[in-house]
């Protein structure tokens, strides 16, 4: 059977309110959907996966206007917390459902008790990123006790360094039973959609879904560097600003707008604090892994 791709992370404007800055009411993403699947195709993927956070509207939005479409995965990156800790853990699900998605809201804040009930749900589901949000809060063991309650595990990410992914896909397959791998760019602007994809064998979505979560998944594609994240945070301020300015959604009252104009002019001279914020996150990801590293 022939194989075919998919790039399994990637997010639309359905992304919505960014984690950083909160204040300003900047989304994560900006780029439509239709854009996404146009972008995801022309770079080659056959089925195009839609996995914003905590939303399936991305994907609705597609199938509403195109309800013709046979090649669409509806996904979502779902946010849960890990009680014990806090930590932070992303869920990539697949074949996501409107009374599913309203089920995990939720139990959000255990992941355990979003893991159930995906379980019972028997859709397919992986850990993204793992060590993208761990910083020592707890134990390391504790926390890869995660991966025994989770069918797959992200080895792929196309914002993380090539180190980690290796390492994470070596944990992936050297455990007693290996986990499915799955692999996505994680791409909040169109730049990077379609350059980290999953290859497998399945001549539709179902096909291609069931020999993933059989371990029939193979990565392939980008992984990522510094340059990789800031060049995506700059994208998405650029459609912030624009958006602002009446060329994308109007997420503000017309005086907030005004006010975060003014902000993100008197910002200028500061554009440079995306790129220290970026190194400085790659040099967090560089210690976690050291840490795995030295206690596998």
């Amino acid at each position: 059977m022939t194989p075919r791709r998919a790039d399994l992370h990637v997010h639309t404007r359905h992304s919505t309110v960014s984690g950083n800055m909160r204040f300003l009411g900047s989304r994560d993403c900006y780029s439509s959907p239709a854009d996404v699947y146009r972008v995801a195709k022309a770079r080659g993927m056959d089925f195009v996966t839609f996995t914003d956070h905590d939303s399936i509207s991305g994907a609705l939005e597609l199938l509403n206007a195109r309800p013709g479409l046979d090649d669409v995965i509806v996904g979502e990156e779902v946010s849960c917390l890990l009680p014990d800790g806090g930590v932070q853990v992303h869920l990539a699900v697949y074949g996501m459902t409107e009374a599913l998605h309203r089920d995990l809201q939720p139990l959000r804040a255990n992941v355990f008790d979003a893991i159930a009930r995906l379980r019972e749900a028997d859709v397919f589901f992986a850990l993204n990123h793992l060590l993208h949000f761990y910083r020592g809060q707890i134990p390391l063991a504790r926390y890869l006790a995660l991966l025994e309650c989770v069918p797959a595990i992200e080895v792929r990410n196309g914002t993380m360094a090539a180190a980690h992914n290796a390492l994470v896909e070596r944990i992936a397959r050297g455990r007693s039973t290996p986990l499915a791998v799955v692999a996505g760019s994680d791409a909040h602007t169109l730049r990077r959609v379609g350059t980290t994809w999953t290859e497998a064998p399945g001549s539709t979505r179902d096909e291609f879904l069931g020999n993933v979560r059989r371990g029939l998944g193979v990565p392939g594609g980008a992984h990522g560097t510094t340059t990789t994240i800031a060049a995506d945070a700059y994208g998405v301020i650029a459609k912030y600003v624009a958006a602002l300015a009446g060329a994308g959604p109007r997420d503000l009252i017309s005086w907030r707008r005004a006010g975060c104009l003014a902000f993100a002019a008197a910002s200028l001279p500061f554009q440079f604090v995306p790129l220290l914020m970026a190194a400085r996150s790659k040099a967090g990801e560089r210690r976690a892994i050291e840490v795995l590293r030295a206690h596998l």
